[in-house]
């Protein structure tokens, strides 16, 4: 890990940075962590009557930054197992509601979904039986102790509540790994999982509604809670819901139904020379030692050959990068996700042997995926 706190226009402070993995500190998880410390402090005075107000707000604030800090070693938890299956990891990100380890690949397993999804839950379940260990041989009075405490709760209050079985929490993501398991199917496991995140935050919004209707002390204290945790874990499932969506392959939609062909010229050919012989064909730039020097980019190859028609086209060729290439056997869902992950409109499509089969642009697969090719 360095440490580092620098801003970052994305998700907003970066504190570190685990193992490449920026972890990123919102600035919503300011505005919980003030409603933590006002909310608490009241409630010191229960367990240390003898606090005073400046005690009081000293320990809140402690326990909001254990809370904090329990989420953190819960999303790292996530990380590492993601890493070591060999899984990128954009960032690392906490926020008003909890954090988010944002895995840049879906995991290609149900086994390596479920084992991810549970290791924050994990993580959490360990140190709260740690404090709980340790809570054991103190008295039960000080600061200390309450300290202890609040590491235990905070970090039980993450466990149970990331294992509730719905979308998008790690309960919902272990309910979609089995489902996923059984019928072999992940579209299935994650409308599954979604409809659970859907009972989630109705059953969040039932409690509150019965402490409303009982007038239990705390009913708009739960009723704030539970709204806006019943929103993040609906709005979550539906954004899951339209993310496998957006994955989905259409039945009877093959890869080369989307594929342009492609034609070979030699890099030197004049760039306005290339744009004729394209003429909407996918065009790979091969030198004199027939190494490819890239695909030709007819937005660049227009634009060169207006200044300059006899110049060299790879000039305007876009290099071929390991994760532009597709294999022509490579499943649907999978393509569709590597186009979405990577930086590039058109893509080398390849056979078994490494032989160029056609150039897969952006703009055709969203069309083809929307039915409008």
């Amino acid at each position: 890990m360095s440490a580092i706190w620098t801003p970052d226009r994305e998700g907003g402070l970066l504190l570190f940075r685990f193992r490449g993995v920026p972890v990123l500190l919102s600035p919503s998880w300011w505005v919980g962590s003030v409603a933590v410390i006002v909310l608490y402090a009241p409630l010191v005075s229960r367990f240390l009557p003898e606090a005073t107000a400046v005690v009081s707000i000293l320990l809140a604030a402690a326990f909001a930054i254990l809370l904090g800090a329990s989420v953190l070693a819960h999303e790292l938890g996530h990380c590492v197992v993601a890493l070591h299956l060999g899984i990128p990891v954009r960032r690392l990100r906490l926020f008003l509601l909890g954090g988010l380890a944002e895995i840049t690949r879906t995991p290609r397993r149900p086994a390596h979904e479920g084992v991810i999804a549970a290791a924050g839950p994990a993580v959490s379940a360990v140190l709260a039986a740690l404090c709980g260990f340790i809570l054991l041989f103190m008295p039960a009075e000080g600061p200390v102790w309450l300290l202890v405490l609040e590491c235990a709760v905070a970090n039980v209050a993450v466990a149970v509540f990331n294992l509730l079985p719905g979308l998008p929490l790690d309960g919902g993501r272990m309910l979609r790994a089995g489902v996923w398991a059984v019928s072999g199917d992940r579209g299935v496991g994650t409308r599954a999982a979604v409809v659970g995140g859907w009972l989630v935050a109705g059953l969040l919004m039932l409690w509150a509604l019965w402490g409303l209707a009982t007038e239990s002390p705390d009913r708009w204290l739960r009723l704030g809670v539970c709204a806006l945790t019943a929103w993040f874990v609906a709005s979550g499932a539906r954004g899951e819901l339209a993310a496998d969506h957006r994955r989905s392959w259409p039945e009877g939609l093959t890869l080369a139904d989307l594929t342009r062909p492609i034609l070979q010229l030699p890099a030197e050919s004049p760039v306005a020379d290339a744009l004729s012989a394209a003429a909407g064909r996918g065009v790979v730039l091969v030198r004199a030692d027939g190494v490819a020097a890239g695909l030709l980019d007819p937005y660049a190859a227009e634009r060169l050959a207006e200044r300059s028609p006899m110049a060299p086209a790879e000039q305007a060729a876009e290099p071929i990068r390991p994760e532009s290439v597709l294999l022509d056997s490579e499943p649907g869902e999978d393509i569709v996700e590597r186009v979405q992950e990577t930086a590039a409109w058109q893509f080398l499509v390849v056979d078994q042997d490494g032989r160029p089969a056609g150039v897969l642009r952006r703009e055709d697969l969203r069309a083809g995926l929307t039915g409008r090719r």
